[in-house]
């Protein structure tokens, strides 16, 4: 194939992923087939995405090309002292030879991967003036990259500028509809509490109740505003993880003496089975704890009296499996397909347990984007396991 006939070939590959991308709304898959594609038209062995957030003024690696994610995830990358750093502040490509000649390159990748870089080319992702973040290619297989591969690659890095924001607005607007619609019920409860309180007839009684209720209703405004922020920037793409090895053994334990005075007062036994050889996890300890401690307060709270709640952890070829299992009363089955879903609260519990009806779906989230898997397993009358199984192997294997 000539060069006409290639360069060509390529653009039309670009029209057909402009209309790809604009019909795809999940933010994982969307990223992925923009990085097959950049790998694709610029004929390089490797393609990322870096994405920009300007809150924290700094850039984190979010999707790879045959890489591990979480060796890519786990890699923080600084404005100053870096190649997409400098395309993030200049809005403007790069393209490098070799990268070792180059004093903006960042070795931090290098180092988190053992994916060694020679030459790269770089693009800023940009729309309505706002910078997404940084398109890059690594290591052209034959040649140099050309001005043909910039070309092609700024266009791809438009369409994919787009196609990124406009999928977080998707994603934002819904979130927000269904929050606003959850606010309204304790909103409703607290503007009754205040007109109560302005009546004269009231009891002293009857006043400490209301501003009892006041209280329990502002805690759980508080809640719900922490829970959607977390589950905003994670559906959004924006919350990156920190990989690090840690004990399991550990992470229970700090667990257990967390939720130790809850249980105490239901008096639930909270007991850790787990192999004394159980090997060292990689992941974001802080992230899998916040996972583990809502999957824990739930298994205590939806729990029987005298009840127990076991922390599992058992190894399955290259995964771990982690389980907490409670002796409660069961999910009901109609129950059951519904349990992940954003706000969804059992009716049957729902007035006697207290909750933002969005743990379970923080939680889906932060295990896949570990590239997890998290289940349930329930009977009624018998209690409920929830099945958390990761990938063991080292990040920096």
């Amino acid at each position: 194939m000539d060069t006409k006939t290639q360069n060509l070939a390529d653009y039309r590959r670009l029209i057909e992923i402009s209309r790809d991308l604009a019909s795809t709304l999940d933010l994982d898959t969307l990223l992925y087939r923009i990085v097959r594609v950049a790998a694709e038209i610029a004929n390089a062995e490797e393609a990322s995405i870096l994405l920009y957030d300007d809150v924290a003024r700094q850039l984190h690696f979010q999707v790879a090309t045959n890489m591990e994610l979480p060796n890519m995830r786990g890699v923080d990358v600084p404005l100053e002292g870096s190649i997409a750093g400098w395309i993030v502040t200049h809005r403007e490509p790069v393209r490098i030879g070799d990268v070792q000649d180059d004093s903006r390159y960042f070795d931090g990748v290098e180092n988190a991967t053992s994916y060694a870089t020679q030459s790269i080319l770089g693009v800023p992702m940009i729309t309505k003036d706002k910078i997404i973040g940084v398109l890059e290619v690594l290591n052209k297989k034959e040649g140099h990259f050309t001005d043909v591969d910039e070309e092609l690659l700024l266009v791809l890095g438009a369409q994919a500028a787009v196609a990124i924001d406009n999928t977080r607005l998707f994603q934002q607007s819904d979130l927000i509809s269904e929050f606003v619609h959850e606010l309204r019920t304790p909103l409703a409860s607290l503007s009754t509490a205040t007109y109560l309180l302005l009546r004269p007839e009231i009891s002293p009684k009857q006043h400490d109740q209301i501003v009892n209720n006041i209280h329990s209703e502002t805690l759980r405004l508080s809640a719900l505003a922490s829970s959607f922020l977390d589950l905003s920037r994670l559906e959004s793409g924006r919350t990156h993880f920190h990989y690090e090895t840690f004990s399991i053994e550990k992470l229970f334990n700090e667990c257990r003496e967390i939720m130790q005075t809850k249980a105490a007062e239901e008096n639930i036994e909270v007991e850790i089975d787990m192999p004394s050889d159980f090997p060292s996890l990689q992941a974001d300890p802080n992230k899998i704890k916040q996972v583990i401690l809502n999957l824990l307060s739930n298994a205590i709270k939806y729990n029987r009296s005298n009840g127990t709640v076991t922390l599992e952890a058992r190894k399955e070829k290259e995964q771990i499996r982690l389980t907490v299992k409670d002796t409660g009363y069961g999910i009901p089955e109609e129950a059951m397909p519904h349990l992940f879903k954003k706000f969804f609260r059992v009716h049957e519990t729902e007035s006697k347990v207290a909750g933002t009806g969005l743990g379970l779906s923080i939680s889906k989230q932060i295990v896949q984007g570990h590239k997890g898997s998290i289940e349930v397993k329930s009977k009624s009358g018998k209690g409920t396991s929830f099945i958390i199984r990761l990938p063991l192997r080292s990040t920096r294997d």
